[in-house]
């Protein structure tokens, strides 16, 4: 893959997406240069720029990916430092919504930037042709939108606004960095204003926020209906305006009715509610505020979540609810649409709208649906977009139902008559085109996705209900798990190693395989609930034998003749992140929390992974001398269950090794776990089993002081001082000293042994029960 073009870029002005901007752009190990105005009275002239930095530090989440990429950044002033965009190949504006501070800057900006540089604005309001009015020729030629959505490194959609004068190589050469270097889905959008997602999503928001007080919903019914059940995030719409703050939405409906058509459908639902009026005024803006819809009552020393009633205004305790047309709908939307109740006229309210203005927008804010509907997934991380949830109601069912309702039927809905948006033809995904003519979705070069390759093939090679094997080509095979949150269980393990003897028996035929699927987390871990199933009827001998049975299918991953690449994103736990620790090698989305995190229901890494970190611990070159050095580094880790917050943070963790690869973009994940597989299989070589000479009971020893000091510190209850002992049991290597050597086989069978001790513990037992009811540890 040919290298970016873009080795430093410039940003200005350093608010929280200014900032944040800059923060993710070293997440790609580019340099910045953040520059703002100077304050008056202010002896540092870049207070600013340098101020936001420092925040940026002690953001949580984090918009770094690792704490050493501030260093990236240089911060600066406007006039003293505009001579420092003489070198960047890329300055980003994001100042004031304001045309003529925009315009004077990018005067500034001309005046010293070099030959072949793009600027672009941040803006989401400003139409481009504004933008670049009274600018110079060449200007406009290197000028284009990008649009982030906040925050940077957590939402993956960029807009890109191009303009009539902006040349090709310059949206080219920006769509490539921030799709391969910034993980970006980057979507051309229309010169509209709001563009797509904001355009959709705020009117789906004002949609649901005027149909709760119409069909007399609380802020939580409303909230537990647009989430789950319709593949929204589980904010709901009260809870992500309480996120972006009630106090935005005024401001972004000013924009809006400044710029949009006179007949837009947005003006007619632009309603003001009093109570949410007074909230605002009263400074309840949400979680930046007093509170929102929803808020913590700190008082006499308590934490009670309260909800606002929309009628009154007053707070009052939150309400658990159990929405009968919800769980009789289960998945499919249609049946939640039909029900008659106010549930049911609800959902169809804010869905009739919604998805008909979506209808009605296209191809005005974008050619093509398949920009819209991932306008929609990225930027407001919708399950599903707005002409993929008309496919679910069914183009003619929903056209119908408006038509007997006397509303108007979009014509692009009208087009769709006896079809449906999205299909399969010939293995393939296509989409309606706005000329009614069905057209093949196109992935960028170095995208292969798993759902293309299962609707290509149709069936895997093998499966059962736990995971699938499936042939993504060229010689290379996926292992895909399919249990909920992907936890692992002994189907799992049959499947893996049937996988493993069907690629040893190809006779040449397959290469290697990628451990992967698209689900948002790669895997938490065992199916904690099997296993406390089984220590409630007492059947330890069926825990034994899972345990022994992670061990074999592992080392057979392990020790296979062919390389086995795993390719995790989002959580990777407990057993999860132990099978990465025993593939060859992985490739890892940037954005993979990993970890063993055992010890929280009070046992130890059961699958190999206290082995497999020692090793790791005991091969690195700089490390200090002696055996303690390397398993006190692992106890450390391991003993209060360590999450990477980052794959490069990973890296420090020893979860992920110095050659492991890092993938920003995940639709590019599996085509670059493949190529490493392809590359690893010209001249692949099993490794040799772990021999390592560990510290024995002396290292015991010293590990049980510091056991003890966390003790009488208050930091260690009783059981975690019994799970540490465990741990600790087992790096050390049992009852041998130094002058033994450990196998890789002996530390697995000191594996076993001392999580079965655990298991036989109430105080396990209630640890696993406890987070498999409340999903939070329990200390005893």
């Amino acid at each position: 893959m040919a290298q970016s073009l873009i080795k430093k870029v410039a940003v200005i002005g350093s608010g929280v997406m200014g900032s944040q901007i800059a923060a993710h752009i070293t997440n790609a190990g580019v340099p910045v240069v953040l520059l703002d105005i100077v304050l008056k009275d202010q002896p540092d002239r870049n207070f600013l720029a340098k101020g936001a930095v420092e925040k940026l530090a002690k953001m949580d989440p984090a918009p770094f990916m690792h704490p050493k990429n501030a260093k990236l950044i240089a911060a600066g002033n406007l006039e003293d430092d505009l001579s420092k965009l003489s070198d960047v190949d890329w300055i980003i504006e994001a100042v004031l919504e304001n045309p003529q501070v925009k315009a004077d800057l990018y005067k500034k900006i001309d005046a010293v930037r070099k030959p072949g540089s793009i600027v672009s604005s941040n803006t989401s309001t400003i139409p481009m042709h504004i933008l670049v009015q009274g600018q110079s020729e060449q200007f406009a030629k290197d000028f284009l939108i990008t649009h982030f959505f906040n925050p940077p490194r957590y939402m993956r959609l960029l807009e890109l606004v191009t303009g009539d004068k902006t040349h090709a190589g310059a949206a080219d050469m920006i769509r490539d960095f921030c799709d391969r270097e910034l993980g970006k889905g980057v979507v051309p959008c229309k010169d509209t204003p709001g563009f797509i997602a904001n355009r959709l999503g705020v009117f789906f928001i004002q949609c649901a926020v005027n149909a709760a007080y119409e069909f007399g919903l609380t802020v939580e019914e409303a909230d537990a209906v647009f989430s789950k059940p319709v593949g929204m995030p589980k904010t709901g719409v009260f809870g992500l305006l309480d996120l972006i703050g009630l106090d935005l939405m005024p401001l972004i409906a000013k924009s809006f009715l400044a710029t949009l058509p006179a007949d837009d459908a947005y003006r007619s639902i632009n309603i003001p509610h009093a109570v949410i009026d007074k909230m605002i005024a009263d400074g309840y803006t949400g979680r930046k505020g007093k509170g929102g819809f929803y808020r913590l009552n700190r008082d006499n020393g308590g934490k009670v979540k309260e909800t606002v009633d929309l009628n009154t205004g007053a707070y009052r305790e939150t309400a658990k609810v159990r929405l009968a047309a919800v769980e009789n709908a289960g998945k499919k939307l249609r049946l939640l649409c039909e029900a008659d109740d106010k549930i049911g006229k609800f959902v169809w309210s804010v869905l009739s709208q919604a998805l008909s203005y979506a209808a009605s927008l296209v191809p005005q804010i974008a050619d093509d649906i398949v920009a819209v509907d991932a306008g929609m997934r990225l930027g407001f991380n919708w399950k599903f977009g707005p002409f993929e949830l008309i496919d679910q109601l069914g183009a003619d069912w929903m056209a119908a139902r408006l038509a007997a309702e006397n509303r108007v039927v979009p014509a692009f809905l009208q087009k769709a008559a006896g079809r449906s948006f999205y299909r399969t033809e010939n293995g393939r995904l296509e989409y309606l085109g706005v000329d009614g003519v069905y057209k093949q979705v196109q992935r960028p070069s170095g995208v292969l996705l798993l759902g293309d390759v299962k609707r290509a093939a149709g069936k895997p090679i093998t499966k059962n209900g736990s995971a699938s094997l499936w042939d993504i080509g060229d010689g290379v095979l996926c292992f895909e798990f399919h249990t909920k949150m992907n936890a692992i269980d002994p189907d799992t393990f049959a499947i893996m190693q049937k996988s493993v003897g069907i690629i040893n028996d190809s006779k040449g035929k397959y290469k290697g395989l990628v451990v992967h699927n698209e689900a948002d987390n790669f895997s938490a871990g065992a199916n904690l609930g099997l296993a406390l199933f089984a220590l409630n009827i007492a059947m330890y001998p069926a825990m034994e034998d899972l345990i022994k049975k992670g061990h074999e299918t592992y080392q057979m991953i392990k020790f296979a003749p062919f390389p086995t690449v795993a390719a995790p994103t989002g959580l990777a736990l407990g057993g999860g992140c132990e099978l990465t620790l025993h593939c060859a090698a992985v490739q890892a989305h940037a954005e993979t929390y990993i970890g063993l995190v055992e010890v929280g229901v009070g046992v130890i890494p059961g699958w190999g992974g206290c082995a497999q970190m020692l090793g790791r611990a005991f091969s690195k070159k700089r490390r200090f001398g002696g055996p303690i050095p390397p398993v006190a580094q692992v106890f450390e880790t391991v003993s209060v269950a360590k999450v990477a917050k980052s794959a490069f943070d990973a890296r420090d963790l020893m979860y992920l090794r110095d050659t492991d690869g890092i993938t920003m973009n995940r639709d590019r994940l599996l085509f670059d776990a493949k190529q490493r597989v392809l590359e690893l299989a010209k001249d692949y070589k099993a490794p040799e089993p772990l021999v390592l000479n560990l510290p024995g009971p002396t290292g015991r020893a010293a590990l049980g002081l510091a056991i003890e000091g966390f003790r009488l510190a208050g930091k260690a209850l009783p059981h975690d001082v019994t799970v540490s002992k465990a741990l600790a049991a087992v790096l050390c290597g049992g009852e041998r000293d130094f002058t033994t050597p450990t196998t890789e086989a002996q530390i697995l069978e000191l594996e076993r042994i001392e999580f079965m001790k655990l298991v036989h513990t109430p105080e396990t037992v209630a640890r696993i029960g406890t987070i498999l009811k409340t999903g939070k540890p329990l200390r005893n």
